[in-house]
């Protein structure tokens, strides 16, 4: 699990650093905010279709595999993105914006399968009653990675250029991805320093609730992926995802930008103030996942655990961006982002764990097809931000980010993890066979 948070650390570091470097790539390719938001918006479309193939492969491969091969990439097309520009304006046309179109998009495909790949490293390795904390254990790379990209990128950018950083940045995944593959094994049954005591609890039934699936229960079922679109459970669960999804993506892409128009912070200023909106995060990522198995023990109830947990998350974020267009001054605005942004995070374990719950012997495929629905946000967030700020102002985005996550509020009251919805389609089709 150490080795899934340094990856998702890198992960974000390398997709983050382009909103640090904005406002050189800006200058250089005569680009506006609303084509700046086109360019970060591409890498959602590539996110989308990574996240299904990585989910998957995932299955089939095992995440081994997939780990490695999606590191690989996303650290070369990372190198690549120091001379997308000027690739577009040599092949295609003379529109630097077409060259980073090509290349956002491939390093969308190859960051896209880290979740749904984690998700199903955590299904292979946690045992039923640790999975709501060992999957936010791993997810902890996310706002952990997001808070020392402000650090990192202008720390490199203050002391070269920004393809070199790009380049820095790529090299260090490279030299990851190697760590990786002498380290990392797809099931504690193929580590050879996991002992049969510890294996017996990863394999235990002790603590399985009503309605919930285990892993050995599930990989006797032989389900297709699009089963997936016959739970009510696990579409609305991705909705409420989604939610989370652009208030983050929207966070991570935008607060560089707005800080430097806003309130006129220079590059210098930006590597601690860019910090700040993530700080709580780190914290509430951890709790929600012990919070979420504390109330699994207690009341028994994966919706209590998972849905209600994530209902009142919601609405609290959605209260906390509602408030920042009152607010004027940058301390005011900074605090209500960073408990916003906690608020948000601190169910982030539940939509993965929902889909362990319900089918985990399919938690890459059903894990990537969540993770493509949620990640129609990677680019519905900055490209719509982008016509936003444009058209009325920063305080749009920030109401639009309320909007969101009142709508995966109501999705997710809807949730009920485990197999009582979808294992009536499990018996049909075994039966069928």
């Amino acid at each position: 699990m150490s080795l899934i948070v340094l990856m998702t650390m890198i992960n974000y570091i390398d997709r983050g650093t382009v909103s640090y470097a904005a406002e050189p790539i800006i200058k250089l390719f005569h680009l506006n905010k609303s084509t700046w938001g086109e360019v970060l918006g591409f890498f959602g479309y590539g996110y989308m279709v990574g996240s299904i193939l990585g989910g998957m492969l995932s299955d089939r491969k095992g995440p081994k595999f997939v780990w490695l091969l999606a590191g690989t990439l996303w650290s070369i097309f990372e190198i690549s993105m120091a001379f997308a520009g000027n690739i577009g304006m040599a092949v295609f046309g003379g529109s630097a914006l077409a060259g980073f179109a090509v290349f956002r998009i491939a390093f969308g495909v190859s960051e896209g399968p880290l979740f749904s790949t984690m998700n199903k490293t955590v299904a292979n390795w946690a045992a039923p009653k640790e999975k709501g904390f060992m999957q936010s254990f791993g997810l902890f790379g996310v706002p952990f990675g997001s808070l020392i990209t402000a650090p990192v990128a202008v720390g490199l950018l203050s002391i070269t250029t920004w393809q070199t950083t790009f380049i820095l940045l790529g090299v260090l995944g490279l030299i990851w991805v190697g760590i990786w593959a002498k380290v990392f094994r797809n099931k504690p049954e193929e580590h050879p320093r996991v002992s049969p005591e510890e294996l017996a609890v990863i394999r235990s039934q002790d603590g399985v609730v009503q309605n919930e699936t285990t892993l050995v229960e599930s990989e006797h079922q032989h389900i297709p992926w699009y089963h997936f679109f016959k739970s009510r459970t696990l579409i609305l669960n991705a909705i409420g995802y989604f939610a989370f999804q652009y208030v983050n993506f929207l966070i991570l892409t935008w607060t560089p930008k707005y800080l430097q128009d806003n309130f006129h912070y220079s590059l210098g200023k930006l590597w601690y103030m860019g910090m700040i909106p993530w700080i709580g995060a780190c914290i509430t990522v951890l709790l929600g996942g012990q919070i979420s198995d504390a109330l699994r023990k207690k009341t028994g109830s994966l919706k209590i655990a998972r849905s209600g947990l994530a209902v009142v998350s919601l609405i609290l974020t959605a209260i906390c961006f509602l408030l920042i267009p009152t607010i004027h001054s940058i301390g005011g605005v900074l605090l209500l982002m960073a408990v916003g942004n906690a608020f948000n995070f601190l169910p982030n374990s539940v939509y993965w764990t929902v889909v362990i719950d319900t089918e985990p012997s399919k938690a890459g495929s059903f894990g990537g097809v969540t993770h493509f629905i949620t990640n129609i946000a990677t680019v519905v967030a900055p490209t719509l931000t982008g016509f936003l700020v444009t058209a009325n102002g920063y305080s749009a985005m920030f109401v639009a980010a309320a909007v969101a996550a009142i709508v995966g509020m109501l999705a997710m009251l809807f949730v009920s993890p485990g197999r009582r919805r979808i294992g009536q389609a499990n018996t049909s089709f075994t039966a069928n066979r």
